[in-house]
């Protein structure tokens, strides 16, 4: 029987955990005239947000629309920062009852869970595979903007039984429509997770996929004997997304475990890994145009892929360059022997 949890409001918006909710929210806003607003009034701040949400009259405040460029065009709401702080309380208590719930291989948002772990369990998985079985790769369509609201709630209440931090919790889950969650909310990365943690035990309970791994709206499946069965697998995926979650699928890729994948930012064969190939094009400018964050950024990404060889040479055309790399990052281009 799933276990429930109670009792859990009063403890998450205490003084004492608000105050260690602004200090995780101010960690990367520091300098942003909302967190020195709120800083400069914090008691009276900290004191308003509990009054108001004991008293159930909290309501977030409208989102400011941003636009994002990279990869794609996509509207990013960014949250007030007092409900940045509210969010930082709830995740703090909702995380670890939500995280024992996901499989391991449900990667993206989770401690020790990042595209690195993802990269590498997939290239693992392709190396331990017959070459000549298939990978099946599935991207759900237009995901944060079609999560069906009624159906997450439904989801959270299986865990959660108190009323008043249900009650909070729905509030970052709600829109005209009845459809989607906001793309920049700290508690929309959790409740992603858990949207699509239903599929996750489908697959590995019901049709025993051995290696399968899911990060955010990506799955892989890796080592199907046949392209029958990976066909067979993707209608049953397919079917119980709409069926149960009213999700659907942008698109799907079938091919031989040995012509690999491409998957969280990598290019995966069961002999090498590489960096997209965009993300050397980057490299390439932020070397150029000194743009040393970026490329420092990029060198990480690569760790551990035979992209290096090629970001090596790129980096030693620029003497310069080279000398304002960490050693720890000349380490990861094999520079510090040069």
């Amino acid at each position: 029987m799933t276990k429930r949890y109670g009792c859990l409001f009063a403890a998450t918006f205490s003084e004492e955990g608000l105050y260690q909710a602004f200090l995780s929210a101010r960690r990367d806003k520091r300098k942003t005239r909302a967190c020195l607003h709120f800083s400069a009034r914090l008691g009276k701040e900290i004191a308003d947000l509990q009054r108001e949400l004991f008293a159930g009259e909290y309501r977030p405040r409208p989102y400011r629309e941003l636009w994002v460029a990279v990869p794609k065009p996509r509207q990013i709401l960014a949250p007030h920062f007092r409900d940045v702080v509210v969010q930082h309380a709830m995740y703090r208590t909702l995380y670890p009852i939500f995280n024992r719930t996901f499989i391991h291989t449900s990667f993206a948002c989770r401690v020790g869970k990042g595209t690195h772990a993802a990269s590498d369990y997939v290239y693992r998985a392709l190396q331990e595979a017959d070459p000549d079985a298939y990978t099946l790769h599935l991207d759900v369509r237009r995901y944060f903007q079609s999560v069906d609201q009624a159906v997450l709630q439904r989801l959270l209440a299986a865990r959660i039984k108190d009323q008043r931090m249900l009650a909070v919790m729905y509030q970052f889950c709600s829109s005209e429509g009845g459809q989607g969650i906001p793309l920049g909310n700290l508690l929309s990365q959790l409740y992603a997770l858990v949207y699509l943690s239903p599929v996750d035990h489908y697959a590995k309970r019901v049709l025993g996929l051995r290696r399968y791994a899911r990060y955010v709206d990506d799955m892989i499946i890796v080592g199907l004997r046949t392209r029958e069965a990976a066909v067979g697998i993707k209608l049953a995926i397919e079917a119980y997304l709409a069926e149960r979650l009213h999700l659907g699928l942008s698109k799907w890729s079938m091919r031989r475990v040995r012509d690999g994948v491409n998957f969280v930012g990598y290019r995966t064969w069961p002999t090498h890994r590489l960096i997209r190939k965009f993300s050397l094009q980057k490299f390439r400018r932020a070397v150029r145009r000194r743009k040393d964050a970026a490329a420092w950024s990029i060198i990480a990404h690569a760790q551990h892929t035979s992209s290096t060889k090629t970001m090596r040479a790129v980096a030693l055309a620029d003497p310069d360059f080279v000398r304002s790399l960490p050693e720890s990052h000349q380490r990861r281009l094999g520079l510090c022997c040069q």
